[in-house]
């Protein structure tokens, strides 16, 4: 064995390798991470009206691009990872890695990273695309919506083992995303942009995971976020990450569940 592997950077990248060649092996999971997100935005600009949007100062280009950035986290990252962790959890590949250099974290991340990098790849190739085809124009900071998909792509992970760690079969892994997927695209300002919903309403729904994501990516690329929103949207997806690694560490199992 070379020296390389003995390194932190080394085991990744032998992983991240191992992982990249099951995933493309799983035909339903690639399809579904690989050509979902780019389909369903589509589907958003047909269903939602124009009319929907008087008064509230938002553009239907603006609900697409944020929609598509939406769909890759969501189905690239949390629903393809949630059924890869499940997968190799009780196919004993978790178990078996368990036993050699591999620390925790590093099998988690080296089974992550694939699906990662497809999930971001998709967020530039529809940011790109939508700025060119709906007349958006360069983000006004681009930072903000930089660091949205950065804590989106935090949140998923977590988000998708902690879904892995209460779900018995790959079957059931499928149903186990379905709550958070639904609440997402409804509630965080995915497809419906939150002025759309009464104040009350809408202040309730910004405290949904993926709001606050949504939230920084939109507002990045206008320029219509203010500080003090920057900053409540990081305090919220901040929290969330905690939370969702706190649920990791008390329900992940490493073995098959009985």
């Amino acid at each position: 064995m070379s020296t390389a592997l003995t390194t932190p950077a080394g085991r990744l990248a032998s992983l991240s390798r191992a992982e990249l060649t099951l995933l493309g092996r799983n035909k339903s999971v690639l399809v579904t991470a690989l050509v979902i997100p780019l389909i369903l935005p589509f589907s958003v600009q047909a269903t939602l009206k124009d009319s929907m949007l008087e008064g509230t100062g938002v553009k239907i280009g603006e609900v697409i691009l944020t929609a598509a950035v939406g769909f890759a986290l969501l189905f690239a990252v949390y629903n393809a990872l949630s059924t890869v962790f499940v997968v190799r959890r009780e196919e004993l590949v978790f178990k078996r890695l368990r036993t050699g250099e591999l620390r925790d974290h590093e099998i988690l991340a080296g089974a992550s990273l694939p699906s990662v990098l497809i999930g971001l790849a998709q967020c530039v190739v529809v940011a790109a695309g939508a700025a060119v085809l709906l007349d958006l124009g360069a983000p006004a900071a681009v930072w903000w919506s930089v660091l949205g998909v950065v804590l989106g792509v935090a949140l998923c992970v977590t988000l998708a083992a902690a879904t892995a760690g209460i779900s018995k079969t790959p079957e059931s892994a499928q149903v186990m995303v379905l709550p958070m997927m639904f609440v997402s695209m409804i509630g965080s300002g995915m497809t419906v942009p939150l002025e759309v919903f009464p104040d009350k309403l809408a202040s309730v729904l910004e405290l949904l995971p993926l709001s606050p994501v949504m939230a920084l990516v939109r507002g990045g690329w206008t320029g219509e976020l203010s500080a003090s929103e920057a900053l409540k949207a990081l305090v919220v997806a901040v929290a969330w990450i905690v939370v969702s690694v706190f649920a990791v560490r008390r329900w992940f199992r490493w073995e098959p569940r009985r």
